[in-house]
């Protein structure tokens, strides 16, 4: 009987030894950071500035996060879902990495939702702000360090009807999920503060020419409202001005329509454009000029949409990681304390997550004016701690059908 209770203490002692070997081994190996990002096609100076985001992070840390250093691996998608795809694989199966940053568009995070829903590896978004994902349909493995596409236009779209006293709006945005989803939630809260969306122009995300839809816009309409990501935003300010139309109908925009990422390749086309967003280089906070200023030193530039949410995942990541004590490898533990991060240095102010893994942010509604000569997003108002939901009630919101094209219904287009 003794015997037997040796046997099995001793048992027991090897495997606590086993298992503390495994631990200790695991964490003197580098934590293993998939980063998925779009180096070719319309988005990819997105692509660019996330990177940059995410390696001045990096750099700040002597490329270590609590304790452990941390090795980059990087996958260019291209932009296309079916690539996206196969580099998330890559990175798993083949780098073995513990956790992924990415990817950047929404269709590319939809693209994967069921693989990694499948093999479980954590997701930190920075950019790709797919609402579903955090809404109706969440992924157990994914949080985001960002708004959804609509987040920050509900407060533009009341702001538009109630302080700028716009009535009758025409809309122009990409043709793909962010764009019908940012639309979508622009004209909700517009309209039902008593304005009018009169007319919708869907462009693609690769078009080369915005005169055919420039020429189409009612010349009667208050306002447009542009809803452009990657570089889109700067050929169509540059061809809106070209047809006369800047100085007669003010634009409103989406917030990387006139992105700090991008206004570096504008001009006067771009002042005056009024738009939304969850940060702005010019958010006067200590952590935030510090971060503008490094970026400006190690990129000549200021940040923005995409350099800053690659950042702030990172902080997200960094936060959790700390908080499991440097076991990433123990992926339910982590995942629950990246669930549960509340990062109070970050750029934009304290970033907190709801139930869905969908951050609560300050939105800034922003002015593009030329300052010590350069175009920069001066903030004119603040709505703090804006849910993905805005000021609706969760479950309700849930029981309607998720943004797109059609939803809400355009009642008010007129031919």
């Amino acid at each position: 009987m003794v015997s037997n209770l040796v046997f099995r203490a001793s048992a027991a002692a090897i495997v606590a030894a086993s298992a503390f070997s495994m631990s200790a081994h695991a964490q003197g190996d580098p934590i293993r950071l998939g980063f998925l990002t779009i180096k070719s096609g319309a988005l990819a100076a997105g692509g660019k500035q996330m990177e940059d985001g995410l390696k001045l992070f990096l750099k700040e840390r002597n490329n270590t996060i609590a304790g452990r250093k941390v090795e980059l691996f990087t996958a260019d998608t291209g932009g296309q879902p079916a690539i996206t795809k196969t580099k998330a694989q890559e990175l798993v199966e083949k780098d073995k990495v513990d956790v992924i940053l990415g990817p950047l568009a929404a269709f590319e995070a939809l693209a994967i939702d069921d693989y990694i829903r499948k093999v479980q590896v954590p997701v930190i978004s920075p950019s790709a702000a797919a609402e579903d994902l955090t809404q109706r349909k969440p992924n157990p493995w994914f949080v985001r360090a960002v708004g959804t596409s609509a987040q920050p236009n509900h407060p533009l779209g009341e702001y538009a009807a109630k302080e700028l006293k716009y009535k009758r709006i025409a809309i122009i945005a990409d043709d793909f999920a962010f764009g019908h989803e940012l639309a979508a939630g622009f004209q909700r809260t517009f309209e039902e503060n008593g304005g009018k969306v009169v007319q919708k122009l869907w462009s693609p995300l690769n078009v080369a020419d915005y005169g055919s839809y420039i020429s189409q816009i009612k010349p009667d309409v208050d306002a447009v409202f542009a809803g452009f990501a990657g570089s889109n935003g700067v050929k169509f300010l540059k061809q809106y001005n070209e047809y006369g139309l800047k100085g007669k109908i003010p634009v409103l925009g989406t917030m990387t329509t006139v992105d700090e990422g991008v206004l570096k390749m504008m001009g006067d086309e771009a002042v005056g454009v009024v738009s939304s967003g969850w940060y702005s280089a010019g958010i006067a906070n200590a952590s935030n000029r510090k971060f503008v200023d490094a970026m400006r030193r190690e990129y000549k530039e200021d940040p923005g949409y995409y350099s800053m949410g690659a950042y702030g995942a990172a902080l997200m990541l960094e936060q959790a990681v700390t908080a499991v004590k440097g076991r990433i490898e123990e992926r339910e533990a982590f995942m629950a304390a990246l669930r549960k991060v509340e990062v109070r240095d970050d750029p934009r102010g304290t970033i907190k997550l709801d139930a869905l893994g969908n951050p609560l942010m300050d939105v800034y509604i922003r002015k593009v004016e030329r300052k010590d000569g350069r175009l920069v997003n001066s903030v004119v108002k603040t709505y703090p701690a804006v849910s993905q939901f805005w000021k609706y009630d969760t479950k309700d919101f849930l029981a309607n059908p998720v943004y797109s094209r059609d939803y809400p219904p355009a009642k008010n287009i007129e031919k």
